[in-house]
């Protein structure tokens, strides 16, 4: 993923109704929510929410698609997975980290 790529997804995350809207994105699967739905689960005007959605649809996390009168939402997780592989590639002094294994940092670094 470009470097250009991931400021914008991490940028477009970087707001309170942007975060909770794309994890409830995220929890829907690719089923998805309408635009209408999320705002009210949110409590964030409609409008706004469209503001935060088209952030979110420009940063490639989410994609959309009309079903009769609505816009439905769903979080695109090949670009998660992408942000989260870009954010986690150096992990563990670059060693891959296993399924069942969990990224701590080397013991042997000490504490500033």
């Amino acid at each position: 993923m470009q470097a250009n790529r991931i400021i914008r997804a991490l940028s477009a995350l970087a707001q309170e109704h942007r975060l909770a809207a794309f994890r409830l994105l995220v929890q829907a699967g690719e089923e998805g929510i309408a635009a209408g739905t999320l705002a009210e689960k949110l409590d964030v005007p409609p409008s706004s929410m469209s503001f935060h959605l088209a952030q979110l649809a420009n940063a490639g996390l989410v994609t959309q698609r009309r079903e009769s009168r609505s816009i439905i939402y769903s979080a695109d997780y090949t670009a998660m997975n992408e942000l989260m592989g870009y954010l986690t590639e150096n992990c563990c002094g670059g060693v891959p980290c296993t399924d069942d294994s969990v990224c701590l940092p080397d013991p042997q670094r000490k504490s500033a």
